[in-house]
Parts: structure tokens; C-alpha cells; sequence
């Protein structure tokens, strides 16, 4: 049995869930999330807790069992806390900026970036222009955001300058060694 699946969810104070088949609907102060799940994983609600279940033990209902319940579990911490990823900016001349909703930064190019946030998802910039967060209620689509993002100008391994997730650690290579002899 997975450990993952079998775990209870508890329902934080002011989050409803409400499941309709294999729907489910997570209301919270944050927002509210829709998702269908596979209609052989099945979803109760006991109380204060969504207990996730599977109905064989076949490899492909085992595989969506703990996948179930952490997605549940992302979705009711979402409308409740949210989410939040932070990016820094490494390198002389690498800035961004707010202009209303949009993302404006300066990574290098002959161009500035200009970057919408989709539906759900919000983007702040610290003061010193150096430090980007993306946060939302739906975790897939603020981690993939971020990754886009970052796509635009990953750290390189000389000198490090790109966009990187806080906290992340590159791989420094050496440069060029001088000419011996």
C-alpha cells in the first residue's frame, strides 16, 4: 500500500471540499481550484479528513494513488496558504521591473522581456530589482511559470550570471587556463 496514499488529508478551518464522482471542487479564502481524477481512485471525505483509496493493486492504480492524494493535498494547501517561488537575478546589468501587472527584465539582450502572468498567478519584485516571486494558489502552474521564467536566462557555470532559484547551487567550472611553457 503506499505510504504517501494512505495517509489522511485534514481540512484546514475555512476550506471546503466538495467531491462529485471523480471531481473535485477546493474552495478556500485564497480561491478555488476544479480538478477530475481518475474515476478508479476513490475520494471520501470523513469529517475533517479526504481519505484516498484505490480498488486494485494493479502498477498503474498503485502509481496513482500517492499521485492522488498529494495533488488533493497540493490543491486544499493551496486555497488555504498558497504558494510562492523565488527567483534571483545574478549578473551586471540584470534587473526586473513591475510595469502594472507585467514582468520586465533586463537579461542581457538587445530587448527587454516582457512577461504576462497567466490566469492565478501573480508576480513582486524586491526593491534592489534582484530577486523575483511568482506565487499563486495552483502549485503546478506556479512551479512551471517559474521554470519559464528561468528559461530565459539560466545560470551559466563560469561566472554564474542568469536567472536561478533562490537557494540553488551551480556548478562553477574553471576558465581558460594561461599558456605554460
Amino acid at each position: 500500500m503506499s505510504r504517501i496514499g494512505k495517509k489522511p488529508i485534514t481540512i484546514p478551518k475555512g476550506v471546503q471540499v466538495a467531491v462529485d464522482g471523480s471531481t473535485v471542487k477546493v474552495k478556500g479564502p485564497k480561491g478555488e481550484l476544479t480538478r477530475a481524477f481518475s474515476s478508479e481512485i476513490g475520494i471520501a471525505i470523513d469529517g475533517g479528513h479526504v481519505n484516498v483509496t484505490r480498488s486494485t493493486d494493479a502498477r498503474q492504480m498503485r502509481a496513482l494513488h500517492g499521485t492522488t492524494r498529494a495533488v488533493l493535498n497540493n490543491m486544499i494547501r493551496g486555497v488555504s496558504d498558497g504558494f510562492s517561488k523565488n527567483l534571483q537575478i545574478e549578473g551586471v546589468g540584470y534587473r526586473a521591473e513591475m510595469k502594472g501587472k507585467q514582468l520586465v527584465m533586463a537579461l542581457g539582450y538587445s530587448h527587454p522581456v516582457v512577461v504576462d502572468p497567466p490566469a492565478g498567478v501573480a508576480f513582486a519584485v524586491d526593491e534592489k530589482a534582484r530577486l523575483i516571486t511568482v506565487s499563486g494558489i495552483d502549485k503546478e502552474t506556479v512551479g512551471q511559470v517559474a521554470a519559464n521564467l528561468r528559461a530565459w536566462r539560466p545560470p551559466e557555470p563560469y561566472k554564474g550570471k542568469g536567472l536561478r532559484y533562490q537557494g540553488e547551487q551551480i556548478k562553477r567550472k574553471a576558465g581558460k587556463a594561461g599558456k605554460v611553457g
